[in-house]
């Protein structure tokens, strides 16, 4: 019985091509006990492949992670399955704000230690006392309150191109990071701020809320279904956006325009751009903001060097890297020195500060 993806992504776009049928871009996430990981995740396979289904989708002990598309016609047997598993019954589907059919490539569904790598021992704290859950009306009031500190829980990349106006934006380059941060930065206000937190979908803010309130923290307050569900309720409410520029989303669009503003610039020229790119060169592949004509000049890579590699023969390529092994620093997300645009994200005490004064 196939458990695994065997088309390659090209061979997939080939078939969702012919196919020629709306597909639909949804997440979800669900904190909940699983026992038996490995075998829910084969069962989840088996179904959601019957389905055309596609995407990332993490299983752990603590519960899912989904990012995924399928045939929009699909939409209705999906759910049911999901409603037919008694702690996924009614879990709330984030929509994607601009659909593409190309969203995702394959099917990848993956048993990991944690559906968030949160770097916590969540046995230190109650992960269940989590912060209180705020709606998109009750958000745009709370972040206008001069008591309010506003912190975005995404990672330097996501943030560059958009973001909550007044919100502190951590230069991280993960979750795990900037929860150090932000408590250090302002365990000065445990008790007379407000502290209030996004996030693309929620996830992060779920674990981050109950940890900070382990922390000392004593009004923490989250956005439900963060900012995806809240461009959604902006929408349907008639409410004031109160976000700039684009989200940041974990898939091939890599972000979905929330308001018209460009507030990020191209790594190479400095232009006003918001388009994130990979570097063309597979040796390299780092994640950066480029704008077309840099792209057009560039070759698709960010720099001379990934420009010359990329354009020697695919087995000279390969050769170069042969021995080399993979590391992380591949993938590191604009973060070059190479990239003299990539812009230094404001300190959360600098920020703080800015609003006292």
């Amino acid at each position: 019985m196939q458990l695994y993806n065997k088309l390659s992504a090209n061979e997939r776009a080939e078939l969702i091509e012919k196919a020629g049928k709306e597909r639909l871009t949804l997440s979800f996430y669900k904190y909940a006990r699983i026992s038996n990981p490995q075998e829910f995740r084969d069962q989840l396979f088996i179904k959601w492949n019957s389905l055309d289904v596609l995407g990332r989708i993490y299983v752990a002990t603590e519960g899912i992670n989904a990012q995924l598309s399928l045939p929009a016609e699909n939409f209705e047997n999906f759910k049911t399955h999901l409603d037919s598993i008694d702690f996924l019954e009614n879990v709330r589907l984030n929509i994607a704000v601009e659909q593409d059919n190309m969203s995702f490539l394959k099917l990848k569904v993956k048993v990991r230690d944690k559906i968030v790598a949160d770097g916590l021992n969540d046995d230190t704290f109650d992960v269940t006392n989590k912060g209180i859950h705020v709606n998109a009306e009750m958000f745009n009031d709370l972040i206008e309150d001069e008591n309010t500190v506003l912190v975005d829980m995404r990672n330097h990349y996501e943030s560059e191109i958009g973001h909550f106006k007044n919100a502190i934006t951590p230069d991280v380059d993960t979750f795990r990071e900037s929860l150090d941060i932000i408590e250090d930065d302002l365990k000065a206000h445990k008790e007379d701020k407000k502290l209030v937190m996004y996030c693309t979908g929620g996830i992060r803010c779920e674990k981050a809320s109950a940890y900070f309130k382990h922390k000392g923290f004593k009004n923490v307050y989250q956005l439900d279904g963060g900012i995806i569900e809240y461009t959604r309720q902006v929408n349907e409410k008639a409410l004031e956006n109160k976000f700039i520029g684009k989200n940041f989303v974990f898939d091939e669009r890599r972000s979905e325009k929330i308001s018209d503003d460009v507030i990020a610039q191209c790594h190479q020229c400095g232009k006003p751009c918001d388009t994130h790119v990979n570097c063309a060169n597979d040796a390299c592949h780092l994640l950066f903001i480029q704008c077309e004509d840099c792209k057009a000049e560039m070759d698709n890579c960010c720099s001379s060097t990934c420009k010359e590699i990329n354009a020697l023969p695919y087995e000279e390529q390969k050769a170069l890297r042969k021995g080399q092994g993979n590391s992380n620093d591949i993938f590191k997300k604009g973060r070059a020195d190479h990239l003299p645009y990539k812009k230094d994200l404001r300190n959360i005490f600098e920020t703080l500060k800015s609003k006292q004064d």
